[in-house]
């Protein structure tokens, strides 16, 4: 598969007081990244992140807000200032650094963006110039394919405080590099699969993305089955190879207008419903029609991939992860060691508590002798059961890492 250089990549992320994230920033962020840590050091606050940012761009911010139990649940504790995300990113391989700058707080009737803004630098030379600038609704943005200081400036009065401006004039054909960073954030695929929701009998009907808890898994497999077969049968392929005598997937519409999933197993002739099938199979190719989507998502985040799936699995969903990452950009979180062998030092960011509480992370290739061990033909997996990260480790008292190339924590 040949690396797709025209899809969007993160190239960093900076949080600022959303939970235990009082200060954490990711920079030099690869096609996969990898979020290692003990419970409780901050990996699904970090991923729920991206998903808060979906949803804010999908639903509002409002949305998003409320149900994260607003501030006093969502900021920092003893935190003052607003929460603030700040993407680093890039439409495509060779385009400028774009960065999109995000701040919000609770208003007098709820969550207001303070600030918020998009900004570039079109040159080697020069200061960043910021075509969108809003704050509280109130704003002003450059329209053009390649805004910069000499195009038009249009002043802006968005309806509420609360609404996103480039969730807003990003649906402007005006404002064409707004409108990417919108459809960018928008195709945001944050998964918290549930294998029981998979066994759902949902009503038939062809739908082309697997939805976040994976209660229409039945009805992806139909519409791959009728739009695109050979991918469905890509997938069967994989899942042989993975699943001992497995041979195929049905989802077949019922009288009653729902639709069943069934899984044919050699050599039986009959297949079973996908409520009998195990919960690893399940999982699989739950995985497996977001890695193998024809249209994939230009962000998928996994949580915890290892859950239900037997460990020797672990390393060949990873290299199928690395394969979808050529397609999109990936975050996984995991505790798996089976999974971490398949991964590369650089692509591993071990999260740990600080001895204030709060979220740090840091580069596995930036601890001391981590990547010289994996030169010699140590797996990454090892090294972390092995406590050679000395950090991330429950067993080991949290605080920061002994020693990194970058300095002395």
């Amino acid at each position: 598969m040949t690396t797709n250089h025209s899809i969007p990549r993160i190239e960093s992320l900076r949080v600022q007081n959303y939970r235990a994230l009082r200060k954490v920033e990711l920079d030099h962020l690869t096609p996969m990244t990898v979020l290692l840590g003990p419970n409780g050091s901050g990996k699904s606050t970090l991923f729920d992140v991206f998903n808060f940012l979906s949803e804010c761009f999908q639903f509002g911010l409002r949305h998003a807000w409320d149900r994260r139990g607003r501030a006093k649940a969502l900021k920092t504790r003893g935190a003052d200032g607003p929460v603030v995300f700040e993407l680093k990113y890039r439409e495509r391989r060779g385009t400028p650094i774009i960065t999109y700058h995000l701040a919000i707080d609770e208003g007098g009737k709820g969550p207001e963006v303070v600030e918020e803004w998009l900004q570039w630098r079109r040159g080697t030379r020069g200061q960043p110039f910021r075509f969108l600038d809003f704050r509280k609704g109130v704003g002003r943005a450059v329209s053009g394919e390649l805004p910069d200081a000499e195009d038009q400036r249009k002043d802006t009065r968005l309806r509420s405080p609360d609404l996103i401006a480039a969730n807003t004039l990003g649906q402007l054909a005006e404002h064409p590099r707004v409108a990417a960073l919108r459809e960018f954030i928008t195709d945001w695929y944050v998964s918290y699969l549930s294998i029981d929701q998979t066994r759902q009998q949902p009503e038939a009907g062809p739908q082309e993305r697997l939805s976040k808890g994976g209660e229409n898994l039945p009805n992806v497999v139909q519409y791959l089955k009728e739009q695109h077969p050979e991918r469905l049968e890509q997938i069967f392929s994989v899942l042989r190879e993975r699943i001992p005598r497995l041979e195929r997937v049905d989802a077949e519409p019922m009288p009653d207008g729902r639709l069943l999933l069934q899984i044919k197993d050699a050599p039986f002739e009959t297949p079973v419903l996908s409520k009998f099938a195990s919960d690893g199979t399940m999982k699989m190719l739950a995985y497996l029609t977001v890695l193998y989507d024809p249209e994939p998502p230009r962000f998928i985040g996994i949580e915890e991939p290892e859950n239900f799936l037997h460990p020797r699995l672990l390393p060949e969903l990873g290299e199928e992860c690395r394969a979808a990452a050529e397609r999109s950009q990936l975050l996984i979180t995991t505790h798996s060691p089976f999974l971490l062998n398949a991964m590369r030092a650089d692509e591993v960011r071990v999260l740990y508590r600080d001895e204030e509480g709060f979220t740090q992370a840091v580069r596995a290739c930036d601890i001391q002798g981590i990547t010289e061990f994996m030169q010699a033909g140590a797996s990454m997996g090892y090294l972390w059961m092995e406590g050679h990260f000395g950090l991330g480790d429950p067993l080991v008292n949290q605080g920061a890492p002994r020693d990194t190339r970058r300095g002395r924590g």
